[in-house]
């Protein structure tokens, strides 16, 4: 389980320390071998151990390809989908067009998602925030999120 966020600096040759705090899990769960692709609904990057990814990666590739939306979901998060492996001290490459699709840069943010990591752009994250939590949400809730009790 990855939850919290961390914020660290993207080295010159495009590489990201992955925080301690993940380390072992990553280690333990997926010998540190990770997915990274893109998001399809925001300029930020996914970023999976392996294990889980590969239940996403049957999930769709078991969608009917004729559906053009499900063709064109496929070809982001498939084709984009990078195998990454922590090198001895915890750092992986992010691929040059990866990084270019989220703009990172120099600071980066990874929010921990369950079964998943997200990596922005630091400023991107802080607009994002920012405007959520200006955002009024009118006391009206999805039907999903009824029955949770925060």
């Amino acid at each position: 389980m990855f939850r919290g966020v961390a914020t660290f600096n993207l080295d010159a040759k495009g590489r990201v320390a992955i925080p301690a705090k993940f380390r072992k899990h990553l280690d333990a769960c997926c010998e540190g071998r990770l997915v990274v692709t893109i998001d399809h609904a925001d300029h930020c990057l996914q970023m999976y151990p392996l294990s889980e990814w590969e239940q996403v990666e049957q999930k769709l590739s078991s969608l009917p390809s004729l559906n053009t939306q499900v063709r064109r979901l496929k070809r982001m998060l498939l084709g984009y989908a990078t195998e990454c492996e922590m090198d001895k001290n915890g750092r992986i490459l992010l691929p040059a067009k990866l990084r270019e699709f989220a703009g990172l840069e120099k600071d980066i943010v990874m929010i921990g998602q369950g079964n998943k990591f997200e990596l922005w752009s630091e400023d991107t994250w802080n607009s994002l925030m920012d405007d959520c939590l200006e955002e009024d949400f009118g006391g009206i809730l999805p039907a999903e999120l009824e029955s949770l009790s925060i």
